[in-house]
């Protein structure tokens, strides 16, 4: 997956704002935040959406889930945040690894059922 960004981010070929790492996960900040605090949660092995996720590799997507919690706190989302994930291109995926997006720092609009054509 040498042209995958998130995988690159991973192995220290590009930089990010690092916010946890171990040897399976990595988290950091999005640089086009959407909200005040919006964090990138990512496997650092490549899985390419959440249509890919299998027994094999559902442990990641576990700990990446296990890390939510701790990051929510160590930015002070005591009133509560969003984790989102696009699939797809009709999801709306745009970087074709499997990341989660925690958001949060002010109240969030649902939009669901809104097309964004941006």
């Amino acid at each position: 997956m040498n042209e995958c960004l998130f995988c690159k981010i991973a192995n220290n070929e590009i930089p990010s704002e690092k916010l946890y790492e171990d040897e399976h996960i990595l988290a950091f900040r999005d640089i086009y935040p959407q909200t005040p605090v919006h964090i990138i949660i990512i496997p650092k092995t490549h899985i390419k959406s959440a249509a890919d996720i299998t027994p094999e590799n559902s442990h990641l997507i576990a700990k990446c889930f296990e890390i939510i919690p701790e990051l929510a706190k160590s930015e002070g989302l005591e009133n509560g945040f969003r984790v989102t994930t696009n699939s797809g291109p009709d999801g709306r995926q745009t970087i074709f690894h499997l990341h989660f997006h925690l958001l949060g720092g002010a109240p969030l609009i649902n939009r669901v059922g809104v097309i964004d054509e941006s």
